[in-house]
C-alpha cells in the first residue's frame, strides 16, 4: 500500500505537468486548428521567468563591511542585493527566497504577450494551411526559442529553489495510517494545477467570452455570421494557453532544474495526451494527462522495469496505440475526429 500510494501521488505529479500542457495545446488546436509544436517552448520560457526574476531580485553591490577582517586584517567586500537594502534584510531576503511564486505574477503579462506576438505574427498565416506545414513551421519556432534561451542562460541546468517553507516534505501517509512523506513542492504544484485547470473551465463555462468561445469551437461560422469577431477572441484564447504553459513552468522549476531543452522533452509527450484524450477536447485532455502521468508513474517501479526491461520509456506510447487502433477520436474526442 505504501508503494501504491507514493507511486500514485508521482503519477499525479507528473501528470499535472502533462495535463497543463496538454491543456493549452488543445485550446489552441480547438480554436484555431493549429497543431503548435512549440507549445513546449512555452513552457520552457515560463521556466525562464523565474530564472530571470530570481536574477534580477538578486543583484548586488558591494561595501565595505569593517566588522569583518581577511586573513590579513582588511575590511572585507560584502555583496548586499539591491531588494535587501531598498527593504530591509527581512522583507529583502523574503522576497528574494520568494522569488518562483512571485514569477507568476511577472510570468502573466509575459507568456500573454508571446503568445500574441506568435499568433499575430507567424501562425495566422498558416490557419489554412495542411498539417504538415503548420508542424513544420512551429517546431522550427521551437528550436529558435530553444537556441535563444541557450544563448542567453547556456546549456546547463539552473536551479530556482523554492522558498524554504515550502522545501521540505509533508506527512501523506498519516491521512491512512501510514507513514510515507512526500516533497511540499510536488504537492504544491499538484494543487496549483488544480487551481489553473479548474479556473480555465470556469472561465470558458460561466463567462460570456468562455461561451461564445466554446460556440465558435462548435461551429465557428454561423458565430461569425452573428456579427461576432470571434478571431479576436481565439487571438486572445492563444494568448491564454501560452499563459497556462507559461505558468506550469514557473512552478515546474524547482522540480526540475530549467534547461533550454525541458520543452523538447515535454512536447512530445503532451502531444501524446491529446490524441489520447481526444484532439480538442479539453476534458479529454486533462483526464488522460493524469492517467498517464500515473501509468507511467507504475511502470517505473522496480518491479516492473525488472519484468518487462524499458517500460517505463514506452508505456505511454503503447496506450496510444492502443487506444488509436481501438478508438481513433481518443478518449473523450467528438465523433467523426480523426476517424477519417
Amino acid at each position: 500500500m505504501d508503494a501504491i500510494l507514493l507511486q500514485t501521488l508521482n503519477g499525479l505529479d507528473k501528470g499535472s505537468a502533462y495535463a497543463l500542457i496538454a491543456l493549452g495545446l488543445t485550446l489552441i488546436f480547438g480554436t484555431l486548428g493549429v497543431v503548435n509544436f512549440a507549445h513546449g517552448a512555452l513552457f520552457m520560457i515560463g521556466a525562464f521567468c523565474a530564472v530571470t526574476l530570481q536574477r534580477v531580485l538578486s543583484l548586488s553591490y558591494e561595501t565595505i563591511d569593517e566588522t569583518q577582517k581577511d586573513f590579513l586584517g582588511n575590511p572585507l567586500k560584502v555583496k548586499t542585493p539591491y531588494v535587501e537594502s531598498w527593504f530591509g534584510p527581512d522583507v529583502g531576503g523574503a522576497i528574494i527566497e520568494w522569488s518562483v511564486p512571485l514569477a507568476l505574477l511577472f510570468a502573466i503579462p509575459i507568456m500573454i504577450g508571446v503568445g500574441f506576438a506568435m499568433e499575430r505574427g507567424l501562425i495566422k498565416h498558416f490557419y489554412k494551411r495542411p498539417h504538415a506545414d503548420q508542424i513544420l513551421v512551429t517546431f522550427g519556432l521551437a528550436i529558435v526559442l530553444q537556441e535563444v534561451v541557450k544563448y542567453f542562460f547556456g546549456a546547463n541546468p539552473i536551479q530556482t529553489p523554492p522558498p524554504d517553507a515550502l522545501n521540505g516534505v509533508a506527512n501523506v501517509g498519516i491521512i491512512f495510517g501510514m507513514d510515507i512523506v512526500y516533497p511540499v513542492w510536488r504537492l504544491v504544484y499538484f494543487l496549483f494545477s488544480l487551481l489553473i485547470i479548474g479556473a480555465v473551465f470556469a472561465f470558458l463555462q460561466f463567462t460570456t467570452f468562455g461561451m461564445v468561445v466554446r460556440a465558435g469551437m462548435a461551429d465557428r461560422e454561423t458565430v461569425g455570421l452573428l456579427g461576432i469577431n470571434i478571431d479576436r477572441r481565439f487571438t486572445i484564447m492563444f494568448g491564454i494557453a501560452a499563459a497556462v504553459a507559461g505558468l506550469a513552468g514557473v512552478m515546474y522549476g524547482p522540480i526540475n532544474a530549467p534547461n533550454y531543452h525541458m520543452g523538447m522533452d515535454f512536447l512530445v509527450l503532451s502531444f501524446v495526451v491529446v490524441v489520447v484524450g481526444g484532439m480538442g477536447s479539453l476534458p479529454g485532455a486533462v483526464l488522460a494527462g493524469f492517467l498517464l502521468g500515473i501509468l507511467e508513474s507504475y511502470a517505473s517501479t522496480t518491479w516492473a522495469t525488472t519484468t518487462i526491461p524499458g517500460i517505463n520509456q514506452i508505456i505511454i506510447y503503447l496506450v496510444a496505440i492502443v487506444v488509436l487502433l481501438t478508438r481513433p477520436r481518443g478518449l473523450m474526442g467528438r465523433k467523426g475526429v480523426m476517424e477519417d
